[in-house]
């Protein structure tokens, strides 16, 4: 089968396209601009920035299924005036232009990589797949609303539509917080997050490949909304401590008041970062492992260990 990757350059788009190639898909990836592209990619087709007005046309021919990954990330010091217009153009907007073109240029699955910030943020029970949506912010809001439209899309068109919805994903070449992490424990930095007894879900991006390659092949994605994790939750003072012992460099960690740090944080207008270091999302990935018989292929510990190696090693 052909298979069109959106986000083709991007730290989860680079990893899924070299692994539908082994598997013996035809792999094309779309890229903003010619200079994005990577030696070893696949087949690429430059479609520029997505919007309500891209042209897909010469992207989607004779393709199968889509992978729709690119989209407008979340921005940690947001410098926009209306940050919800531009989250709404490229996610929301943008994602429907590409799957009405996908229609019309008979593609048979949509598989949409959205964000378990749709269900909300900071809740001490799971996530499953039956909650109702409370996006909190204009990224998840956003994504939510490409959710909808795409249901709306597909209804009675002959093309199946499978929904991944996923926590912060790590791995090798991983960015921003999770690489901020591993450099404060390798550098030997304190860390006041002792006493942070919180409960989070990651993704390796190993899994979250397999997961996605699962979707492509599986008769029975089509029509799901998936929640995908690595099936086990650690506190942030885990997490860390678990990086330490596979960096050989133990984590230096010590205990301030959770809620001290919080307002601490929030004066400095990083809630955002608080809510990350110190609130608890967990997910509930039963629903794809029962509907397709999937398993995460790599421990935590696994996923760790290679990115950490590949950290190391750069």
């Amino acid at each position: 089968m052909t298979v069109l990757v959106t986000g083709a350059n991007g730290f989860i788009g680079n990893a899924l396209c070299q692994v539908l190639v082994e598997k013996g898909y035809t792999v094309i990836g779309a890229l903003r601009k010619q200079s994005y592209q990577k030696k070893q990619s696949p087949t690429f087709v430059v479609v520029g920035d997505i919007s309500h007005q891209t042209d897909w046309t010469h992207a989607l021919a004779n393709v199968d299924i889509v992978i729709h990954l690119a989209a407008r990330v979340h921005v940690m010091k947001e410098r926009a005036t209306k940050p919800l217009d531009l989250y709404r153009e490229v996610n929301a907007k943008g994602t429907l232009n590409l799957a009405k073109q996908a229609v019309k240029a008979g593609v048979k699955r949509f598989i949409f990589a959205s964000s378990i910030k749709v269900l909300g943020e900071e809740r001490d029970t799971p996530y499953t797949h039956k909650d109702k949506a409370k996006p909190a912010d204009d990224y998840a809001l956003s994504k939510w609303e490409a959710e909808q439209g795409l249901q709306q899309i597909v209804l009675n068109q002959g093309m199946d539509l499978v929904i991944l919805r996923f926590p912060l994903v790590y791995g090798q070449g991983v960015k921003a917080n999770f690489l901020r992490l591993m450099q404060w424990v390798d550098k030997g930095i304190p860390l006041p997050l002792k006493a942070v007894n919180n409960a989070r879900s990651l993704l390796y991006l190993g899994n979250l490949v397999d997961a996605i390659h699962f979707c492509c092949q599986h008769p029975k994605a089509g029509g799901n909304i998936f929640l995908i994790s690595d099936g086990e939750d650690f506190s942030t003072a885990e997490l860390i401590q678990h990086i330490g012992h596979h960096m050989q460099s133990p984590a230096r960690l010590f205990s301030i008041s959770p809620k001290l740090l919080n307002r601490g944080l929030a004066l400095l207008g990083r809630r955002a970062e608080a809510r990350r270091l110190l609130g608890s999302l967990i997910v509930d990935n039963h629903s794809i492992c029962a509907t397709l018989n999937w398993h995460p292929p790599y421990s935590l510990a696994e996923g760790l260990a290679n990115t950490i190696a590949d950290y190391k090693n750069t």
